[in-house]
């Protein structure tokens, strides 16, 4: 009989990273069952993702919704673990670094289920960072770690996981290389208008460090005001709602708000844009692999490849986001170091013969 993978999904980045798996799981005749937490429970956030990137309707949707990292990791476990008791897979397989991350793992362990790990070996190396935690205590409880770069599998073999690690390539960006090609679609779908190329700055901002301090916020806030294009900025629910907790206008001079875009769009505002400021891993990778310079409002990052001759500058303090955000374009193009766009069939490929 064919295996039977469960794979446990519940925020914007791990829907576009399941797309391409589920593909390649329906291909390879892989029994593939879909597990949605519920941490992002709005339509922008959650199901606008399944259908524009043609993902099949969860399984199983726990529902969850928002809460303190405890209360929400928490919430999950005895959930995750009724699930995986009642259908015993072959793998649970989880992705990246959220509290779903986590919480799966951890309910598969403990019943001596197998974890794979998606997206395995990203460091940033900041202990301040929730997703930091909850990717290092993810790796080292997996039993397959599946590695998006070279660097990631050297993080992997420092820490003694070499044995357990395979590189297969980043996943987001077989879907990111197969949205591109139909961008225009996705922005018409945006029901934004259509402001021509390279006329604005597309932004997001929604880590705790920065949403969670009202000075730290307002100045990144008074930053992308100043800038000499206008700021486009995709606004998170958590950005939202912490400005709305400080009185903090995020509508001014200089920037529009913008609701969190679906993935097509997202796609198509970064190639038109001249430039992406954000926070965010994923749109940093984005901005990378679609050849737009970024410009990072955080002290590390954990793709250290997007550095490479200038195409992501990380500025952490607000007074830096202007220069970073209005130098040169880069004259190198960017490299492939996450793969060549199939690293879905590798992912499968990985499993099937662990």
């Amino acid at each position: 009989m064919n295996p039977k993978v469960i794979s446990v999904v519940g925020a914007r980045p791990q829907f576009v990273k399941l797309a391409p798996v589920a593909e390649a799981m329906a291909h390879s005749g892989v029994r593939h069952l879909i597990v949605h937490s519920g941490q992002h429970y709005d339509h922008t956030m959650s199901e606008s993702f399944f259908d524009d990137l043609a993902i099949p309707a969860p399984n199983i949707n726990l529902g969850i919704g928002s809460g303190s990292h405890g209360s929400q990791t928490g919430a999950m476990l005895p959930a995750l673990e009724d699930v995986f008791q009642a259908e015993r897979p072959d793998w649970v397989l989880v992705y990246g670094d959220t509290n779903t991350t986590l919480a799966a793992a951890l309910a598969a362990v403990k019943i001596h289920l197998p974890v794979a790990h998606l997206e395995a070996g990203l460091r940033s190396f900041n202990r301040r960072m929730p997703e930091e935690h909850n990717r290092v205590l993810t790796d080292h409880a997996a039993d397959l770690l599946l590695a998006p770069t070279e660097v990631a599998m050297d993080h992997l073999a420092h820490e003694g996981l070499a044995p357990i690690s395979r590189l297969v390539g980043d996943v987001m960006t077989d879907v990111c290389y197969r949205v591109a090609n139909s961008v225009r679609p996705g922005w018409r779908d945006s029901g934004l208008p259509d402001p021509g190329p390279d006329s604005y700055l597309l932004a997001t901002i929604h880590r705790p460090d920065n949403t969670d301090f009202p000075e730290r916020l307002e100045a990144i806030l008074a930053a992308l005001a100043g800038l000499p294009l206008p700021v486009r900025l995709a606004a998170h629910p958590r950005l939202r709602e912490w400005a709305e907790r400080f009185g903090i206008e995020l509508t001014r001079p200089g920037i529009e708000l913008i609701q969190p875009l679906a993935y097509p769009a997202m796609v198509a505002a970064v190639i038109d844009s001249a430039g992406v400021v954000t926070d965010s891993g994923g749109l940093q990778k984005e901005a990378y692999l679609l050849g737009r310079p970024c410009t990072t409002v955080r002290p590390e990052t954990e793709w250290v490849e997007t550095l490479q001759d200038g195409w992501n500058v990380l500025a952490n303090e607000p007074e830096g986001i202007g220069l970073a955000a209005t130098r040169a374009v880069p004259t190198t193009p960017p490299g492939q170091p996450y793969g060549d766009g199939h690293a879905a069939a590798k992912v499968v490929q990985a499993l099937l013969t662990a």
